[in-house]
């Protein structure tokens, strides 16, 4: 749908103006008096059902068509006048710029003008060259800012009464970039005022700060640590990594495996290779040993790792596996392994599950599978669980990290930045 606004001192040249340039299909949207004339709004390839997604929630208060395309025509004002506001600024420092440098000009060659000292005159030169670089920079940042705002289906959004184009624009992006639409707009309304790009990287500091991780690793702090999350989240392959890595730095014989997997037939055949292969004790909790009771006997391990059944709240035992969990009195420090390919909904959902086990932290797995990382990010931030490893690919153990903010939302940027490099391609393609 393309919308344009004409000007003309008589309805009948403001519509021959439309005729010419919109041919005999655009449809009039609205039309008024103005200073000096008539303003008419049209529109080529109109459709309503666009219209209301545009304006969104202002929509509703359009009980007609009619009502309908006055809105739209309204909307395209607020957008215009901003680029039109935009576009001043940007023309005020050219010309701010450009007499500036004309009167440098004329004083360089005005013989009858007093020499400036060489000390001063290096210095208002330095102020002058950086404040026209400040200028030029502000400049540049403004057409980035007008571009944004322009492109994508949803510019016409950012026109909507008390919403700010750039908060709006920030928000887009925070979307893209992976965070749920309620975070997007929260990070976004805190940044007041500034640039797009300003505004992008608060939003990315806020974030930074806002996800918690483990200040100390496991390996080293020792003590009893669950792993809890549905089937395929990763919770026993990322045991095996943690294990390896144990053994690499500690040795083998301060370190056991536990597993309270007494539900499917073999579940813990995966666990007992690990024990094999790194001379680990392994040991399942089950009619006749309860996890108390195997807890107790480990109780000269430095580092006891209890790997679960990815049960979900349908299945059977599976409130009798967070409840073993939760009143052990063990202090069993149980973490939410989550998928990082997981959709937001799927990991809130899953998060809902099994907080009744008292969980002190999170683990995020197959961040080399996810197309972007926010949703991981967002889901951290939101619940406040700290984040104390997250895994990128399958090696054992080179594929496992300890998590630190900074370093997860730069990787999350670059993700994002590979995807868009990705459907630039495809689509040139």
């Amino acid at each position: 749908m393309k919308v344009k606004r004409f000007f003309a001192q008589s309805m009948a040249e403001a519509l021959r103006q439309v005729s010419e340039q919109m041919g005999p299909d655009a449809v009039i949207l609205s039309n008024r008096r103005v200073d000096g004339g008539v303003e008419i709004v049209t529109a080529l390839d109109y459709d309503e059902n666009m219209a209301r997604q545009r304006l969104g929630e202002e929509a509703g208060s359009a009980t007609s068509g009619a009502r309908l395309a006055e809105l739209q025509a309204d909307q395209h004002r607020r957008l215009e006048d901003e680029l039109n506001r935009s576009r001043e600024r940007i023309r005020g420092v050219r010309e701010k710029r450009a007499a500036a440098g004309s009167s440098q000009w004329d004083a360089a060659f005005d013989e009858s003008a007093p020499s400036p000292q060489p000390e001063s005159g290096g210095e208002r030169s330095a102020a002058v060259t950086s404040d026209y670089s400040s200028e030029l920079a502000q400049m540049r940042a403004e057409i980035s800012s007008l571009r944004d705002m322009m492109s994508g289906n949803q510019a016409q959004q950012m026109a909507r009464p008390g919403v700010n184009p750039v908060q709006q624009r920030l928000a887009e992006r925070l979307q893209e970039f992976g965070l749920s639409n309620d975070l997007s707009a929260s990070l976004a309304r805190r940044h007041t005022g500034g640039r797009l790009d300003e505004g992008w990287k608060q939003s990315l500091k806020m974030l930074a700060t806002g996800v918690r991780t483990s200040r100390k690793e496991w390996l080293d702090e020792g003590g009893v640590y669950a792993l809890v999350g549905p089937t395929g989240s990763g919770k026993t392959t990322t045991i095996g990594k943690l294990a390896a890595r144990y053994v690499l730095k500690h040795g083998a014989d301060s370190l056991a495996l536990v597993t309270t997997d007494r539900y499917r037939v073999a579940a813990h055949e995966q666990l007992f290779v690990f024990g094999r292969i790194l001379n680990v004790p392994v040991r399942v909790v089950d009619e006749t040993h309860s996890l108390d009771d195997i807890l107790d006997e480990l109780s000269d391990k430095h580092l006891v790792l209890i790997d679960t059944a990815g049960l979900t709240s349908a299945d059977k035992g599976y409130q009798e596996q967070l409840a073993e969990l939760a009143r052990s009195h063990h202090n069993i420090r149980t973490h939410l392994v989550v998928s990082a390919t997981s959709q937001p909904r799927i990991m809130k959902s899953v998060w809902h599950c099994y907080k009744m086990a008292n969980l002190a932290g999170c683990v995020m797995t197959k961040i080399d599978e996810a197309l972007t990382l926010g949703e991981s990010l967002g889901f951290a931030m939101e619940t406040s669980l700290p984040v104390a490893y997250y895994t990128d690919g399958q090696k054992i153990p080179e594929h496992l990290h300890h998590a630190e903010a900074i370093p997860l939302v730069r990787l999350a940027v670059e993700r994002l930045k590979n995807m868009q490099q990705q459907q630039a391609v495809a689509e040139g393609a």
